[in-house]
């Protein structure tokens, strides 16, 4: 059990990391950090636009740094909010936030690409079972 424990924590340890240095070095050309790229590739996802609340529950951050992030890109001209609404204004991309999250899309898919090479269809679709089921079952633990 404790060998189970040690090889599931390290490993999904790596992955993080790998996954945080991919959104570095990907995003080093967009002069981006990893919280730009989930809430890009979010809102790429969700063309009728998300709330700042909307967007932190999907990329599981709390509202106070994604609020940060959905500033700093407002500035910087890829995403764009109703300024009447302000606080629940849905946000959209811009057309050089579309241009640059469609970018990004290109990245995560050559990361999956790379990540999941070796494995069959079969044992993809075990593996992200298995993972989803861990996560709940230890969400479920955690709320207990």
């Amino acid at each position: 059990m404790i060998e189970r424990f040690e090889l599931f924590t390290t490993t999904i340890g790596q992955i993080y990391k790998n996954l945080q240095r991919i959104k570095m070095q990907e995003m080093a050309e967009f002069q981006l950090k990893g919280t730009h790229v989930m809430c890009l590739f979010e809102l790429n996802r969700n063309k009728e636009g998300l709330t700042v609340t909307q967007l932190s529950s999907l990329c599981g951050e709390d509202k106070a740094a994604i609020s940060r992030t959905v500033s700093d890109l407002i500035k910087r001209g890829l995403v764009t909010a109703d300024s009447e609404k302000k606080y629940r204004a849905p946000l959209l991309l811009t057309p050089d936030g579309q241009t640059t999250a469609d970018r990004i899309d290109e990245m995560v898919m050559e990361a999956v690409l790379a990540g999941g090479d070796g494995l069959s269809e079969q044992e993809r679709i075990n593996f992200y079972k298995a993972l989803t089921t861990i996560s709940d079952n230890l969400k479920n633990y955690l709320n207990d």
